[in-house]
């Protein structure tokens, strides 16, 4: 059996050692190399070509940020997996690194030299695991590959309508690995008088949310907040499931945050949000599914399609993870599939076009 090949970086020795040890166990993988920070991990890659690379975010001399665009700059396309403290810095540090390229991200449970980090050990070595199969996928040119990678542009409808036949009234988001600069790609390019209100699970850990809706809002015209217990829906505002809770929507016209068990293995859940959203808004409903692993948003769909809702996912040739994406277009309830930049011109277009 082939190993995944991974190198740890992150500037505590102590780190290293317990981020390569969990690595090292998994009979799939490898540590090729440790280094102390990003001019170190360069001088690794001169000699190496590991298949994933787990990066810490906060590191001396050239930190997570700074090694991520250097591995731009060199066209060096390794996919990274950021390690990251749940402090003010490290989760803004942690969305500007996504943006920026990396594959996704894992929480250091307590801080900046994590003892506990083997609470995260699952999560890790599955990214890597992800992380390494895209990168494959991506080098692979063979036939076969290349049949797969055309499935959802020979069999998928493109833009169908951008009219719908009731007044669209809100728009539910559903995202997870790669989400956050699939978000950034779309709330960005909306403008501020959208008339509706937009609702958006993003698979995150608590403690980050809060980061990745301040750094929405500061770089859109659209207001975007981190959805708070009783808030009350308004027109105009994008409301971000904060990260431990799912947020679902009222027949009050209120956001209601509940603790209950994860759906699929998550919580925020983008099923809970869309059928509590079909409750309110029925066919007045507009649902969108972007890159993610697993099912979450495929039967939430289901339901706003049987409401009479207008329905988006996002076409495999844009999706870090063309795994939610894939599975809400195979119930047969999708209405349209858009690469990921062409989604907001849809959005714009259907909210236009329904109150004509």
């Amino acid at each position: 059996m082939k190993k995944i090949k991974v190198i740890v970086v992150d500037d505590s020795a102590l780190m290293r050692k317990v981020v390569s040890d969990m690595i090292n166990e998994e009979e799939d993988m490898e540590v090729l190399d440790t280094a102390r920070n990003g001019e170190d991990l360069f001088s690794k890659l001169e000699k190496m070509s590991p298949d994933a690379i787990t990066l810490d975010v906060e590191m001396p001399k050239m930190d997570g940020i700074s090694a991520l665009k250097e591995l731009k700059k060199r066209n060096i396309d390794i996919p990274v997996i950021m390690l990251s403290s749940i402090s003010t810095k490290g989760t803004e540090l942690t969305m500007e690194c996504l943006e920026a390229g990396a594959f996704d991200f894992i929480p250091k449970p307590s801080g900046t030299i994590s003892l506990d980090i083997n609470k995260v050990k699952d999560d890790l070595v599955q990214k890597i695991r992800l992380a390494s199969a895209r990168n494959r996928s991506k080098d692979n040119s063979n036939i076969k590959a290349r049949k797969e990678v055309s499935i959802t542009s020979r069999e998928t409808p493109k833009a169908v309508r951008s009219t719908h036949a009731s007044k669209i009234e809100a728009v539910v988001i559903g995202a997870s690995t790669g989400g956050p600069k699939a978000l950034y790609t779309v709330i960005t390019a909306l403008p501020a008088n959208l008339g509706v209100p937009i609702f958006i699970v993003q698979h995150m850990p608590a403690g980050f949310t809060k980061a990745f809706a301040d750094r929405l809002n500061n770089n859109s015209d659209i207001k975007v907040v981190e959805a708070k217990e009783g808030d009350m829906i308004q027109n105009d505002v994008v409301y971000i499931a904060p990260g431990g809770y799912h947020m679902e929507i009222g027949m009050d016209k209120k956001i209601h945050l509940n603790t209950e068990p994860t759906l699929w293995g998550v919580r925020p859940a983008v099923d809970k949000l869309f059928s509590s959203a079909v409750k309110v808004y029925g066919a007045n409903l507009m649902s969108v599914v972007l890159t993610g692993m697993g099912r979450d948003g495929a039967n939430g769909t289901v339901e706003v399609k049987k409401a009479g809702g207008y329905t988006l996912s996002e076409d495999q040739s844009t999706c870090t993870i063309y795994g939610m994406p894939k599975a809400t277009f195979e119930t047969g309830m999708v209405d349209t599939v858009l690469p990921i930049d062409q989604i907001p011109i849809e959005i714009v277009k259907t909210l236009v076009g329904s109150r004509r």
